[in-house]
């Protein structure tokens, strides 16, 4: 786990979007637990109000040093409000899901590259120094390569994946006119405790581990052997402060943060059912539109400019939120 001495982080304001989600609480309650002082922004959309109540559970007395405003970061006056006094941003809501985006481009545009466009904009207008800002290995679309470099996008395959890419272009415009200190952080297939496993759009580790644990069969789409790096949450959050304060020369860029290795759907599904000490065949149902085919990152450059460092592989993160599902 990272440290303040690791970090140079001391007398930071933090503001964290998306709070309430998966990763954004994840990052509130780190950074309380590190002293530091958070106000976050949150309209619910896909975060839940449970997660704020788990982290407080968790934090204890230090909870007092978290400000909580509900509203959207597309909303100026909102953003604005949230600005105040905050030296770092951590960005990350979104409106997640390749699926969801195929469904209603409009809504992820809106939410994905307006929203982002604003926490931009306004951080330079309120004196924030720094933007840290999810993105994602979507951005690799039809690229071939493997291990996926940075260098290394494609066409895009789908509207969600093409508003991540918007937002690095946009990263990259505030960096280059206006001085704006923008880390991007290409997320490849996060989970752990938290993240939600119910609906359309959740993501597969969680729906799988939950229907698992149901006696519920699980759902792979084509044949199994398509392939992700799975990254687990406390990974991501280390990622984040290291960019939080990494050196200026570091920033403009956006990073791969993952751990490196490749698992194919099939082979997951083996690893949850051993894991969970559950039996059960899973159900073939076929290729969906958008999906990537195989995603596997390069974590060099991340390494190199952000100190960041993949501790915790995707066996012992499976381990971990089977316990917390359970619990």
């Amino acid at each position: 786990m990272i440290e303040l001495k690791d970090t140079s982080l001391k007398d930071t304001t933090f503001l964290v979007t998306g709070v309430a989600g998966f990763i954004g609480s994840h990052l509130l309650e780190r950074l309380l637990s590190l002293g530091q002082r958070v106000v976050g922004v949150d309209n619910f959309s896909t975060g839940f109000q449970s997660n704020l109540e788990r982290v407080k559970q968790l934090t204890g007395e230090r909870y007092s040093n978290f400000t909580f405003i509900e509203g959207d970061v597309a909303d100026g006056e909102c953003l604005e409000r949230a600005c105040k006094g905050v030296n770092v941003i951590l960005h990350q809501a979104a409106l997640g899901s390749v699926k969801r985006s195929v469904e209603d481009p409009i809504k992820s545009n809106y939410n994905n590259v307006d929203g982002t466009l604003q926490v931009f904009d306004t951080a330079r207008r309120m004196g924030v120094s720094r933007v840290v800002y999810a993105s994602s290995s979507s951005v690799y679309g039809d690229s071939a390569a493997s291990p996926k470099r940075e260098e290394d996008t494609g066409r895009v395959l789908s509207p969600y994946a093409a508003t991540k890419a918007f937002g690095e272009v946009y990263a990259r415009l505030f960096f280059d006119l206006y001085g704006l200190e923008t880390v991007g952080l290409r997320y490849f297939n996060v989970f752990g405790p938290r993240q939600n496993p119910e609906g359309d759009y959740a993501a597969v580790i969680p729906r799988w581990i939950d229907s698992v644990l149901k006696g519920v069969p699980c759902v792979i789409y084509g044949d199994g052997k398509t392939s992700r790096d799975f990254c687990f949450i406390d990974n991501v959050v280390n990622a984040n402060l290291r960019a939080a304060c990494c050196p200026k020369d570091s920033c403009g860029t956006a990073y791969n943060i993952a751990v490196g290795d490749e698992t194919s759907l099939n082979e997951l599904h083996s690893m949850i059912v051993k894991l969970a000490g559950v039996g059960g065949e899973p159900r073939y149902e076929p290729f969906r539109s958008g999906d990537v085919r195989h995603s596997r990152a390069d974590v060099s450059l991340a390494s190199k400019s952000l100190g960041y460092e993949p501790d915790i592989r995707i066996e012992e993160g499976l381990r971990r939120t089977i316990a917390a599902m359970r619990s």
